[in-house]
């Protein structure tokens, strides 16, 4: 397949590029007037349309721009039910924390997941892939956490791989059984973490069912303490540790995070300087969730700051039932610039070669760099790149076609 005519080719990197700090990030490398080759589902050649070859099937790009597909590397895609009823409690005044404190929020998902068959969750969880696969996501990264029991957290995992077996693009497991406590060891934390520790653990490494471990460090659910007992135990099982941290407060969990080198630090709606500290010359990569920050009406994440700090910042949907029901990463690109006051070509970098950083697959998508996956989105005209970030309520309907390893979904 040869796509000819692209009026500007986004993302051109070379094979060794993993990712873009800070300043940097309002570079975005481009080949205008550009052709690219796909074979055998990857990203072969590409040049100037005055050296383009002529023996491939062609689909014509006049006018559109052409990039990498969106990286997506903190979901909660596989859950029972949505929970449009806490939506109406926020709309009449309740905050998150106090909606969670009634039984709402993760604890309410949770026994929706419980009830919810292994076959019903991994069709619901398909559908949900293939829809955001449409709107331009070409790797995905895919929590547990809605089970908190030893079964229904094995379940998630499960479902997940099965979707890493059906699936055409990269897909990581992350195991969340940290996400909050059931309520019959509300308290008795350190018995639930014992429960993780003694029985998911092992079972989870036998079965091979994740790639990395979680926890949400904040207020009313893990403390540091209990954070780094549980991200230590998983990296004994080889699962490398990724946090939810700062969601609402200054916890210490991104401390933590950089002493355990954890992939990660997801969140930080809250964060001070001492955070920004801790992350500098550390391999951890901080995420930004602007929609779940849209949804809940809390705090944006610093990004001038993060990048100010010359930081890998990456973004993310938090896609989940309570928080952020929805996996629209162009949504996320608007969001970015609008509210965040990131430029739609650091915007772009945050979420395709630094998000697929994140989740561990920039060596297979994330930039137009031969060799690598041919999971492209080819936009529909427009006058600039800028305009799609710009025409926030149009940002789906600007995609023309998404290719995942060459073919058209």
């Amino acid at each position: 397949m040869l796509l000819t005519n692209i009026k500007s080719l986004l993302q051109v990197r070379p094979q060794n590029v993993e990712r873009v700090l800070g300043l940097e990030m309002n570079d975005l490398p481009t080949l205008d007037n550009a052709w690219l080759l796909i074979d055998n589902g990857q990203i072969v050649d590409f040049g100037p349309m005055d050296i383009c070859p002529d023996d491939a099937e062609i689909i014509d790009c006049t006018g559109k721009y052409v990039l990498p597909t969106f990286a997506d590397p903190h979901t909660h895609l596989v859950f029972a039910k949505p929970r449009e009823e806490e939506f109406v409690m926020r709309i009449e005044g309740l905050g998150y924390e106090e909606i969670a404190a009634r039984g709402g929020g993760i604890l309410n998902s949770a026994k929706k997941l419980q009830e919810t068959s292994e076959e019903q969750l991994f069709n619901d969880a398909l559908a949900r892939l293939k829809k955001v696969m449409k709107t331009g996501t070409g790797a995905i990264e895919i929590k547990s956490g809605y089970g908190l029991s030893v079964d229904a957290e094995l379940k998630m995992l499960r479902v997940i791989k099965r979707l890493k077996a059906v699936s055409s693009i990269p897909i990581k497991a992350n195991f969340l059984g940290a996400h909050a406590f059931p309520t019959e060891f509300k308290e008795n934390h350190q018995g639930y973490i014992d429960l993780i520790i003694s029985q998911m653990l092992p079972k989870i490494a036998e079965e091979n069912l994740a790639d990395y471990i979680d926890v949400f460090c904040e207020r009313g659910y893990y403390n540091p303490e209990e954070t780094a007992q549980i991200l230590e135990a998983g990296v004994r099982y080889g699962l490398k540790p990724k946090i939810h941290v700062n969601q609402f407060s200054l916890s210490g969990g991104v401390q933590i995070g950089v002493k355990l080198n954890a992939l990660s630090v997801d969140h930080l709606e809250v964060i001070g300087e001492e955070e920004i500290e801790a992350l500098k010359g550390s391999s951890t990569i901080p995420i930004l969730l602007p929609s779940c920050s849209f949804f809940l009406s809390i705090p944006y994440g610093p990004a001038r700051d993060l990048m100010n700090a010359n930081l890998p910042l990456a973004l993310a949907t938090d896609y989940n039932p309570g928080s952020t029901p929805s996996g629209n990463l162009a949504f996320v690109l608007s969001l970015a610039c609008v509210k965040l006051r990131m430029t739609p070509n650091e915007a772009i970098n945050a979420m395709t070669i630094n998000a697929a950083a994140a989740m561990e697959v920039s060596d297979e998508v994330g930039s137009i760099t031969k060799g690598k996956q041919a999971n492209l989105i080819i936009t529909k005209p427009m006058p600039s790149i800028a305009y799609w970030p710009y025409a926030f309520g149009e940002g789906n309907q600007l995609i023309d076609q998404v290719l995942i390893a060459g073919e058209v979904v």
